[in-house]
């Protein structure tokens, strides 16, 4: 991919510019470039096909963070942690309490499909995961599939997969807590035990965090209401497991959440509020019967809850999963077969939808994979059938190829297909349009990988094109005169990512850059809210006993509206943590946002933070 002009250039290079003041550490990155730290290549992952597999054999375009990352990072929302890997950019309707979205290679927020412990999150109102009510405090593990999923995951995985894991005990009981002050008087606890005992582990965690925020609106807003619009955030984990003998398991986990936050409505003399709720939980076995067949039984449910005050507006979403998945490995061939159900249901008393479905939805998959393993080369396929109660079929595959032509490189190409329902509340609100049908996906990918002793790096293109792209268009089809839901857009999301990882001495260095070009193709304009550049790098070291850590992130010039009007300016950020054990039971982490305090949108009219600091003291025995 090609700039287009001399000015173009110049504006990316200006957009970039202040990564070379941060240190000259992080030069060397324009040949290595990876945002996090990569899992180690025999490290397990479940999502790329919902079965265990080594990384190093994955096919497809693949992240994961762990608790140390998530920590590290100091965000207080999945959102911020997503935001510093590949093919993430995120956009908030205020402080980290709002309205927030998540772009995964320039799709919409509903065309990645959100998995907490295996269970299905997401919103039958607006679309996708609602990303502001998970809470990060309890999250262990995050694994994101960039790429279409749809041939394993069916509806939703237009643009990827991210699974969301929470903590599971393993050996003696280990307590732990933190407590974290920052800016904007943020002030969070947390508190957890977790361990194992003969078959029996289990892992127990509350927290709880509250901050004064900031005005969420910028001061030329309309109806600007000069406030403090702040959180308050309670959550709480469990996961119980029980090894009944060697052949059989049973789980159970439970993640809780509930998020009162301030917004601005746009009413001046008003004092609004967002009232959040989540619940999550899974009961499910496993029984491996022997080496070469496990079989795998999951019942999950989540209820997302909104409502606002002191204008009430309330919508509640009902998501049920049944999944029954059989593996069957053949020497160096695996089958995968899967069976699932899923049903929505949608509450939302200021609709009359519920005349048409009574707010209920179903669709029932059935979905086939294999992977043959053939010396250098791998083979990977997948076919799934949905058959949705209000659409009927719905046929989605992919394949993929890898070829490890040399003991450090392999290069891969795969092509899929994918799609996004139409949500109840897009079809039968007042604003609905029951003629609407799905989105579909047509991706295609090629990637190139090289590592060695510690060291990474990764070069990604990729083009998916999306018809009958859902947008709320002029009145018409619907009863209302303000507008309606219609499929109008088609687009094409292709891009490039440059990733990689390595170490000069004492210092680790990360990145990742990205260029984007997220396009309706219908009225030939960059989708809203997303840069066609995005860049992050970063530098660890060691130094006198503290662990010290630099990055830098940045984003190109972006439109807040479908019309490409409305610009919003690039930016780049510069953050730094520093991380000391003050005895072998606590630790302080210190962290520094924003460090040159840019005044930057990533929406227009409202507000971001500006320079924050923040200190945690975590305290962990050793057993």
């Amino acid at each position: 991919m090609t700039l287009r002009s001399p000015l173009r250039a110049r504006r990316l290079l200006a957009a970039l510019a202040p990564l070379a003041s941060v240190s000259p550490l992080l030069i060397p990155l324009a040949a290595h470039a990876q945002t996090a730290p990569q899992p180690a290549l025999d490290a397990v992952v479940v999502t790329a096909s919902r079965t265990p597999q080594a990384v190093s054999s994955v096919l497809a375009d693949l992240s994961v963070v762990d608790r140390d990352e998530i920590v590290r990072s100091g965000a207080t929302n999945v959102a911020d942690v997503l935001a510093r890997l590949p093919g993430f950019e995120a956009s908030r309707n205020g402080g980290p309490g709002s309205t927030t979205s998540v772009f995964l290679r320039g799709g919409e927020t509903r065309h990645t499909a959100v998995y907490i412990d295996g269970v299905r999150v997401d919103s039958q109102s607006t679309g996708g995961a609602t990303w502001e009510q998970i809470p990060v405090d309890q999250i262990e593990r995050i694994e994101v599939v960039r790429g279409p999923v749809a041939a394993v995951y069916g509806s939703d995985a237009v643009a990827g997969v991210v699974q969301l894991f929470t903590r599971r005990g393993r050996g003696p009981a280990q307590p732990s807590a933190s407590v974290t002050l920052g800016a904007y008087g943020t002030a969070q606890v947390q508190a957890g035990v977790s361990g194992s005992s003969g078959a029996l582990d289990y892992s127990l965690s509350a927290s709880h965090g509250r901050s004064d925020g900031f005005d969420a609106k910028t001061a030329d807003a309309t109806g600007h209401n000069p406030d403090r619009d702040g959180w308050t955030r309670s959550s709480l984990q469990g996961r119980l497991g029980y090894q009944i003998n060697d052949q059989h398991r049973v789980d159970a986990t439970l993640l809780a959440s509930r998020l009162v936050s301030g917004y601005d409505s746009g009413t001046s003399s008003a004092d609004d509020e967002n009232r959040h709720s989540l619940i999550s939980g899974s009961l499910a076995w496993q029984g491996r019967w022997n080496a070469d067949a496990t079989t795998r039984l999951r019942l999950g449910e989540t209820r997302s809850r909104y409502e606002t005050r002191p204008d009430f507006y309330g919508t509640r979403t009902t998501l049920r999963n049944i999944t029954l998945q059989h593996e069957q490995r053949l020497g160096d061939q695996r089958v995968n077969l899967i069976l699932e159900r899923r049903e929505d249901r949608l509450d939302n008393p200021a609709t009359d939808y519920a005349a048409a479905l009574r707010g209920h939805r179903h669709q029932d998959g059935i979905a086939l994979g294999w992977r043959g393993d053939f010396g250098a080369h791998a083979l990977q396929a997948q076919l799934r059938h949905d058959q949705d109660s209000e659409f009927g079929g719905q046929n989605t595959g992919s394949l993929a190829w890898g070829w490890a032509f040399q003991p450090n490189w392999r290069v891969t190409a795969s092509a899929a297909t994918s799609f996004r329902a139409p949500t109840l509340y897009q079809r039968f609100s007042q604003y609905g349009n029951a003629a609407l049908v799905p989105e579909t996906g047509r991706n295609l990918e090629a990637g190139l990988r090289w590592s060695d002793a510690g060291s990474g790096a990764s070069l990604t293109a990729w083009r998916n094109a999306v018809s009958n792209l859902i947008s709320f268009g002029d009145p018409g089809p619907c009863a209302d005169d303000y507008g309606c839901y219609v499929n109008a857009g088609r687009a094409v999301l292709r891009g490039v990512n440059l990733a990689g990882n390595t170490r000069i001495g004492p210092v680790a260095l990360r990145g990742s850059i990205d260029w984007h070009d997220p396009r309706n193709t219908v009225t030939d304009t960059v989708l809203p809210r997303r840069a066609r550049r995005l860049a992050t790098l970063g530098a660890d070291t060691q130094l006198a006993g503290w662990q010290l850590g630099a990055e830098v992130q940045a984003a190109g010039l972006r439109y807040d509206d479908a019309a490409n009007t409305r610009r919003l300016g690039g930016y780049a950020l510069v953050n730094l943590t520093a991380r000391r054990a003050l005895t072998p039971q606590l630790e302080l982490l210190l962290r520094v946002d924003n460090l040159a305090d840019k005044n930057y949108a990533v929406a227009r009219t409202y507000a971001t933070a500006r320079r924050s600091v923040q200190a945690s003291l975590r305290w962990a025995p050793k057993t």
